[in-house]
């Protein structure tokens, strides 16, 4: 049985989608799984040489409330790396989280090997899931984990409490006020779409990995800066209400992402002032 395929367990969502179409155009085998369908995971599992786990329930939001809800997110994974084990080696590539695993690191731009210091419960899942696919690797497979920063762009679909530039876009074709939650000086890195998928295919190509790595820009951008320049794609006013400050949301998110590009020879293409307009586009056409 040919063992070329590539599975995407919860491909179905933005990043995953996007990825499933470039690797599609580029005529390999493509299977989007979602979390649901455990058993076609474990029909899939032995036609495939790579597994991107993308699947994730929560938000820091969600689960700010309801911890227990991070479990859906652990099972699943664990799930996985239980069917894995059965198997010849495989690539396991897993998303976690570049904004929430370090929380409110003492040094920016962050690097891979700083701490982990989750201030959300989405955090500290997103972390446990990268110590369990490490195990992974004991039993022959390569494990790669990336974490990537905010990703944005064309595809997006708006989802409450997550996303802030698609629902600042919203916002602002809709001419609603937005709501920030502090005073909207709180930095983080935005990363287009196609910078994203770019790095993963590069990674998909290189079986034997088993690395750590940021996947950001590289800058960082305060919400009241995001907001300036989405008010200028937009060409109007983006009304606001500030509120009260969470104690779950980090204060600053910039990424050190040269590890990355040293092993594939990658950098972040796309400025922030270009990716919003083109996803500024894309909205306003769909």
């Amino acid at each position: 049985m040919s063992r070329a395929g590539i599975l995407l367990l919860g491909g179905a969502g933005f990043i995953g989608s996007a990825l499933a179409k470039r690797l599609q155009s580029e005529g390999l085998p493509v299977h989007v799984v979602g979390r649901a369908d455990l058993g076609l995971l474990a029909k899939l599992l032995p036609q495939c040489g790579t597994v991107v786990h993308l699947a994730s329930g929560t938000t820091p939001a969600t689960s700010a409330r309801h911890p227990q809800l991070e479990n859906g997110n652990l099972a699943l994974t664990l799930h996985l790396l239980e069917l894995l084990q059965t198997l010849p080696p495989i690539h396991l590539v897993f998303f976690s989280s570049g904004g929430t695993v370090y929380g409110n690191s003492a040094t920016l731009p962050i690097g891979e090997d700083s701490p982990f210091a989750p201030l959300s419960h989405h955090g500290a899942g997103k972390a446990a899931q990268e110590v369990l696919c490490k195990t992974l690797a004991t039993r022959g497979h390569a494990v790669t984990v990336l974490r990537p920063s905010n990703a944005y762009g064309p595809g997006q679909n708006l989802r409450q409490g997550f996303g802030l530039i698609r629902t600042m876009l919203q916002h602002a074709e809709a001419g609603t006020a937005l709501e920030i939650w502090g005073d909207g000086e709180s930095v983080r890195d935005y990363i287009y779409i196609d910078d994203v998928v770019e790095a993963t295919v590069r990674l998909i190509g290189l079986p034997q990995d088993s690395g750590t790595y940021n996947l950001g820009s590289g800058v960082g951008y305060s919400i009241n800066q995001v907001k300036s320049l989405v008010e200028k794609v937009c060409g109007c006013a983006l009304p606001t209400l500030y509120r009260e400050a969470r104690n779950m949301d980090v204060r600053s998110v910039v990424l050190d992402n040269k590890r990355l590009s040293v092993r594939l020879d990658w950098h972040a293409t796309v400025a922030l002032a270009d990716g919003l307009a083109q996803t500024w586009n894309w909205l306003r056409q769909s």
